[in-house]
């Protein structure tokens, strides 16, 4: 019996093909660190994908598989739990289109709709708060994300809110590279209305392609300077996987909404973060302070600064190797909590999987929890034919 044959993971719907870029990179030039923080022996900085020589054997290829199947079994075929109106797609015949359908939010949305705001708040402090979650990378893969939430009894057949007064924190990267960038970002607005009056909520980070695609949408082809010669936010944008039709749908309560998210935050010990880097640290001391920072940056700064936050939020691999628990632990030290659990960075990366010549679909059963157990991975690679991941935290 095979390992895919104990821990089948779901059959995505058929969105069409992956891009086979899947690491964001910036316009001539890379998106590594040419120097690694001396601090942190063994970190990954160079500018190669591959694992060094004698690189901890936590990403190896093999034995990270094995060691996230120790905290991670999946059970039953999630084949089998695909929201009512997704299986009816799947069983009619695919018509030819553009985007695939989102779902209807009704009237435009303003300042005093409650979908407008980026933190609802839970009922009543007597009551008991429910389980928390966790959501991957999106990319755009609305149908494969409505079928992982709908798995975990998040959402009901018809995507909408079904889990009561449970939390659930989306780590960011909603657009680029998949067919329904905007149609994510509509559900999770939606999702957080509709938790907000049941009592739970819904909440998300934002990440590096937040910042991509607000950069596209503000500045366009405008130069900036880039570490490495002159570039664009509108050319960086395309090369990372940006779909022109989610440009062209993007609205005021979209920018408006996105612009408000946090880049961090702590949930029952668990410092959530989009990006595995230590670049968090360059915007303040406190969770709140990096969080103002970006809010500041967003509001009130030109081009070239939010360039550089882009640049810096789109850094990776500060967890894996030698010198990976040092940097989560100044991460936590410095914020709170006893574990990092982020996205950014595909789990097959991190594995060493995705290095292989199989040409086969990266095994992804579920998160990756690594650096001496003080991160988790929650990046399961879906835009390169692997997982989108929502998991229960905390993740034993």
């Amino acid at each position: 019996m095979t390992p895919e044959d104990r821990f089948p993971g779901p059959e995505l719907p058929p969105s069409g093909p992956r891009p086979q870029q899947d690491l964001d990179v910036l316009p001539y030039g890379s998106y590594y660190d040419p120097n690694p923080p001396q601090e942190y022996p063994g970190s990954e900085g160079s500018s190669t994908e591959e694992p060094a020589a004698g690189a901890d054997a936590t990403f190896s290829a093999y034995g990270g598989a094995r060691y996230l199947e120790q905290h991670w079994p999946v059970s039953g075929n999630a084949s089998q739990t695909y929201p009512a109106f997704l299986a009816a797609e799947r069983r009619a015949e695919p018509a030819a289109q553009d985007d695939p359908p989102t779902i209807e939010l009704g009237p435009p949305i303003t300042e005093e709709n409650p979908y407008a705001a980026p933190y609802p708040q839970p009922g009543g402090e007597s009551e008991p708060i429910g389980p928390l979650y966790v959501v991957g990378d999106v990319h755009g893969y609305l149908d494969e994300l409505l079928a992982a939430l709908h798995e975990q009894g998040l959402v009901d057949g018809e995507g909408h809110w079904s889990a009561g007064r449970s939390r659930v924190w989306f780590l960011g990267d909603f657009t680029d590279r998949g067919p329904d960038g905007i149609g994510v970002i509509d559900l999770v607005m939606q999702l957080a209305a509709e938790a907000a009056a049941a009592g739970g909520y819904c909440r998300a980070l934002m990440g590096n392609h937040e910042l991509l695609f607000l950069g596209a949408h503000r500045y366009g082809d405008e130069p900036v300077q880039s570490t490495a010669g002159t570039a664009s936010f509108r050319a960086a944008w395309l090369l990372n996987g940006g779909q022109q039709h989610d440009l062209e749908r993007l609205q005021g309560h979209h920018v408006s909404w996105l612009k408000r998210l946090p880049a961090i935050a702590l949930e029952d010990g668990h410092l959530l973060l989009h990006s595995d880097t230590t670049a968090y640290l360059e915007f303040g001391d406190s969770i709140d302070e990096v969080n103002d920072a970006i809010h500041t940056l967003l509001r009130d700064e030109g081009a070239d600064e939010w360039w550089d936050a882009f640049r810096r939020f789109t850094k990776r691999f500060a967890f894996r190797g030698e010198g990976g628990p040092m940097a989560a632990g100044e991460l936590l030290g410095t914020y709170g909590g006893h574990r990092v659990v982020h996205g950014h960075s595909p789990i097959p990366y991190l594995t060493g999987e995705a290095n292989n010549d199989s040409g086969e679909r990266p095994y992804v059963p579920g998160p990756y929890i690594y650096a001496d157990e003080l991160a988790v991975a929650m990046d399961g690679g879906v835009t390169m034919e692997g997982r989108l991941l929502v998991a229960r935290l905390p993740v034993e």
